[in-house]
């Protein structure tokens, strides 16, 4: 049984605002095995990992967290390709560097969780492992793009963060999560689309509501990445200045070709031509 994890680190490890975690195991292709997303802190991030992965499998963690951050100051290549795209959705990217303190500086618990785990960051060999951890980055703002109906347009970014209460909208957070719900729905995903469709129904979200459904959105990208066709992802950057794994619809995989080519960061391995 193969076991794929979809883990929203919240980035820091404030006790009163905790990321989220949820899994799905799959047998022969089967959903066997549905861990509905609940609060974790990066220490039961790691327990509920340990508890849940399988040793007859592979087990693929998709975290919405940067994990390869050796800038100082600034943002990496890849976040700059991404915010190209995001902000034309209408959305904005975190910049990632280690003068963030808390986040990415030497103390912050992402470092200790991603030793503690072990886990091998290799997104392409965990496409197609038998067994093993795995491990990759994810961001689940720039995925909807791909994922979800409607989301690909001029400031057509949904506003479903309820902690943003100024432009916070219900019928995109109803959106989010109704999409979510027809993607698990078209990978098998039954119990998911449940709890999918069940989120949809809160009349008001909370910000760990959000951080649940974020989970959920990192683990239908692990299920994209392994069980759908290659071409229909994309490896964004490189693992020495950072890198994302996303779905990749034709037409964000068009609008990322300029801004990769201009930063020169790869998509799925390469350097465009200038």
């Amino acid at each position: 049984m193969d076991i794929y994890i979809g883990f929203d680190s919240a980035w820091t490890d404030h006790p009163k605002a905790p990321g989220a975690i949820c899994a799905i195991g799959i047998e022969n292709r089967h959903p066997v095995q549905f861990h509905a997303p609940r609060p974790v802190s990066f220490d039961q991030a790691l327990t509920f990992i340990q508890n849940v992965r399988c040793g007859d499998g592979a087990t693929l963690i998709a975290l919405d967290q940067p994990t390869i951050v050796p800038n100082l100051t600034s943002m990496r290549p890849v976040e700059r390709v991404a915010a190209s795209l995001v902000s034309w959705l209408g959305g904005g990217v975190q910049p990632s560097s280690r003068k963030r303190k808390g986040m990415f500086c030497d103390a912050s618990p992402i470092w200790h969780f991603l030793k503690s785990l072990n886990a091998r960051e290799h997104p392409e060999e965990a496409r197609l492992a038998a067994s093993g951890l795995y491990l990759m980055e994810v961001f689940p703002a720039l995925a909807l793009a791909s994922l979800g109906d409607g989301f690909f347009g001029r400031l057509s970014a949904p506003k479903y963060n309820p902690a943003r209460t100024k432009n916070f909208r219900q019928d995109d957070w109803i959106h989010v999560a109704t999409n979510a719900a027809r993607q698990a729905h078209l990978l098998g995903c039954r119990e998911l689309a449940e709890w999918c469709h069940a989120c949809s129904k809160i009349a008001r979200p909370r910000k760990q509501d959000q951080d649940k459904l974020d989970a959920v959105l990192c683990v239908l990208i692990a299920l994209h990445w392994r069980l759908r066709p290659r071409e229909e992802s994309l490896l964004l950057g490189d693992f020495s200045t950072g890198y994302m794994v996303l779905p990749a619809s034709p037409e964000v995989r068009g609008y990322l070709s300029e801004p990769a080519r201009k930063f020169a960061v790869a998509m799925d391995g390469a350097v465009l031509p200038t």
